[in-house]
């Protein structure tokens, strides 16, 4: 059975990067690279992310969506806004209903096994990881791993 990755804003963004710096033209090169193995992957997104890359005026934005387009996306159920709820109050998330909390609400509640995204600071922040556990567990739900496209193809090898 193949792994479930939900696959946040920032990857089919940075999969556009243009900017020069190293950095990031490094995570444009491991997110071009982790989305050649995808097919290795179940892939889903939500709305947020469409919506999110639909906001502004950006280079890349059309290729950003059209790379995401066959993605399906998953359903934000009434318990949604309950887990984000937990999540902010808990001090997981910062307070944004469509932000990361979202994100993170529909990877655990559908039961990702990954959550893709190039956010080190409120998602793939390993000094996050124990106290979403805690709450992922005391709210009943599975409990993704948050990485970047840089870790997965290090699982991978």
């Amino acid at each position: 059975m193949l792994k479930r990755v939900y696959i946040e804003t920032s990857i089919p963004s940075f999969y556009h990067e243009v900017r020069q710096s190293p950095e990031m033209v490094a995570r444009r090169e491991w997110t071009r690279s982790w989305w050649e193995t995808r097919q290795e992957y179940e892939l889903v997104t939500s709305d947020a992310v469409f919506y999110e890359l639909e906001r502004g005026d950006y280079p890349g934005k059309e290729d950003a969506l059209a790379l995401m387009s066959g993605v399906p996306v998953v359903e934000v159920v009434d318990e949604i806004e309950d887990i984000i709820e937990a999540y902010t109050s808990h001090r997981v998330m910062p307070i944004d209903p469509l932000g990361d909390a979202l994100h993170l609400a529909l990877a655990s509640y559908h039961k990702c096994d990954f959550l893709l995204t190039w956010n080190c600071q409120n998602l793939a922040n390993p000094n996050k990881f124990g106290h979403i556990r805690i709450v992922n567990n005391m709210l009943g739900l599975f409990v993704p791993e948050l990485v970047t496209p840089y870790q997965l193809l290090e699982e991978s090898r």
